[in-house]
């Protein structure tokens, strides 16, 4: 065994403070790039809060990556600390929906974050029902705060629209009675809102706000402004706006682009090299595109990896093709089950698979008339590369 001095790199070469390039990072103001606007806006409708008053509550819109989540978390945390000049006792909730996705996970998260101390009420992980945590967080927040933010998001993961309903109409229906709740729910769907029970929607989608993806510029700006991530002289000039150009083309995608430039670095560690040259880019970004999705269908079920995985080899067997049809999709995928030692489940299920995948953006569905004699039909086409997506699925096909 080698000696740990041997083992061990005592100073990175590379990076000096990697964290500013972790999507997780709540940068400081001064670094977050293009988005004066939307945080303007974001800050009027919740500007009652720091009286004391009702915050509008707010859904944002906008493609993964464009900064809504960055925007609202800056903006209550600026609030809280304004409101406590004002000597108004604010405080914020951060609820991941697609990690919390039934309400009592995601009641016992916003209790969990807005507890304090002096409440001296228990909120377990787990263990008592959903009313029960309802009762100790309306108590915490009437003992102990004038008004909470509650972001919920990816808002269109949670299972129903429970929690919504609960929150928004908690003054209304006497829950509770001094302190003020604000909700913002963030969502990627710009439909997400005509999938809401009436009821939420009149008391929830008091202001909305889309995000537009982020162009070349922008990005460019986002990550020079983190730059200091590595090490004086160690990226290259063509690094940063070659990264830039390459998410701004393909999605406009601010954590696609972070992430290139994370993943460059990586590579130069890993092979020894004393700078992050340009054509580390390319390979940063096909390692980003592999990892995004691979992290995107990592929960997802056997079968819905057989759906998928049928649409690949349609895809790369027929490049020329834009799409194909629900039923020859649902003959590979049941090639693909035999192979596998699988019972296929029906057409009909398989098509709820494929509106999943579509709802996440994984592929695209179009519906076409055939004509009279042959009615109208769906046809489904993969947004991602079939090679990347070739590539994840052998690693996760069970």
């Amino acid at each position: 065994m080698s000696d740990s001095d041997d083992l061990f790199i005592r100073e990175d070469p590379i990076f000096v403070n990697k964290e500013l390039l972790e999507i997780s990072h709540l940068p400081d103001e001064d670094r977050i790039v293009g988005r004066d606007e939307e945080i303007s806006q974001l800050a009027n409708a919740v500007n009652p809060a720091i009286f004391g008053q009702s915050p509008s509550n707010v859904l944002i819109y906008g493609k993964t990556g464009t900064g809504k989540s960055l925007c609202a978390k800056y903006v209550s945390s600026q609030l809280v600390s304004t409101a406590e000049d004002e000597g108004v006792d604010a405080i914020f909730a951060y609820v991941d929906c697609a990690q919390d996705t039934t309400e009592t996970q995601a009641v016992q998260t916003i209790a969990d974050s807005v507890n304090t101390p002096e409440a001296d009420i228990y909120i377990p992980d787990k263990g008592i029902s959903t009313a029960t945590y309802y009762k100790r967080l309306w108590r915490i927040l009437d003992a102990h705060h004038d008004v909470a933010l509650i972001i919920l998001d990816e808002i269109d993961k949670l299972e129903d629209d429970s929690i919504l309903m609960q929150l928004s109409r908690a003054g209304e229906a006497g829950k509770i009675e001094d302190c003020k709740i604000g909700v913002i729910g963030i969502s990627n769907k710009i439909k997400y809102k005509d999938r809401m029970d009436e009821r939420v929607k009149s008391s929830l989608c008091e202001r909305e706000f889309v995000f537009p993806p982020y162009d070349a510029t922008q990005l460019n700006e986002i990550m020079e402004a983190r730059s200091d991530a590595f090490r004086d002289g160690v990226i290259e000039d063509g690094v940063i706006p070659r990264a830039a150009a390459l998410a701004a083309r393909e999605h406009g995608d601010a954590r696609k682009a972070i992430d290139i430039l994370r993943y460059a670095g990586e590579i130069a560690q890993s092979t020894n090299a004393d700078t992050v040259p340009e054509d580390f880019v390319v390979q940063a970004r096909e390692r980003a595109e592999t990892d995004r999705f691979s992290e995107l269908i990592s929960g997802s079920t056997p079968h819905s990896r057989y759906v998928l995985q049928a649409l690949t080899v349609l895809s790369l067997n027929d490049e020329d093709a834009t799409g194909y049809r629900t039923t020859r999709i649902y003959d590979v995928y049941e090639d693909i089950c035999r192979q596998e030692g699988a019972d296929a489940l029906s057409l009909r299920r398989v098509r709820d698979l494929l509106k999943e995948h579509a709802f996440l953006d994984v592929i695209e569905q179009s519906r076409h008339s055939g004509g009279s004699a042959e009615g109208s039909y769906t046809e489904h086409e993969l947004l991602e590369d079939p090679e990347v997506v070739k590539e994840v699925l052998e690693d996760n096909i069970e």
